[in-house]
């Protein structure tokens, strides 16, 4: 008895989950994408202003899947970027692009340094959409 109720309750803890996934949203192709998780040290008190040069320099970058700043949640002086893209090459070329030059020469007096740096090579991308 006590084996049928766990195979109930494994079935039943699927079949919950995957109710919560929407169907309405497509996986994209992976062959050779790119990653880059990065953890940027900040002058103190420019956090806030480095996590908007970076953003704003985003715009018009081919092969860019996905680009997010995001706060640090235990140190104060610290934000993390996650690059996904469509391959390592167009990630190389987006640091010629006049809009990247431009962030880096502004957020650069901003960085007192680089804590991590890692490379992925990305299973998929979810496609989420905008929030509502």
């Amino acid at each position: 008895m006590d084996n049928e109720r766990r195979k109930f309750l494994a079935i039943f803890s699927t079949l919950s989950i995957a109710s919560f996934i929407p169907h309405n949203r497509s996986q994209k192709n992976t062959s050779n994408m790119y990653g880059l998780i990065s953890k940027i040290k900040v002058a103190t008190g420019k956090r806030e202003k480095l996590a908007s040069i970076l953003l704003g320099g985003i715009s018009g970058m081919p092969g860019c899947l996905s680009y997010v700043v995001a706060a640090d949640t235990t140190e104060e002086d610290a934000i993390w970027t996650t690059e996904v893209w469509d391959s390592k090459a167009s990630h190389e070329a987006s640091l010629s692009l006049p809009s990247v030059q431009e962030a880096i020469t502004l957020g650069r007096p901003l960085i007192v340094g680089f804590d991590a740096r890692h490379e992925t090579e990305p299973y998929g991308e979810l496609e989420l959409g905008s929030p509502d």
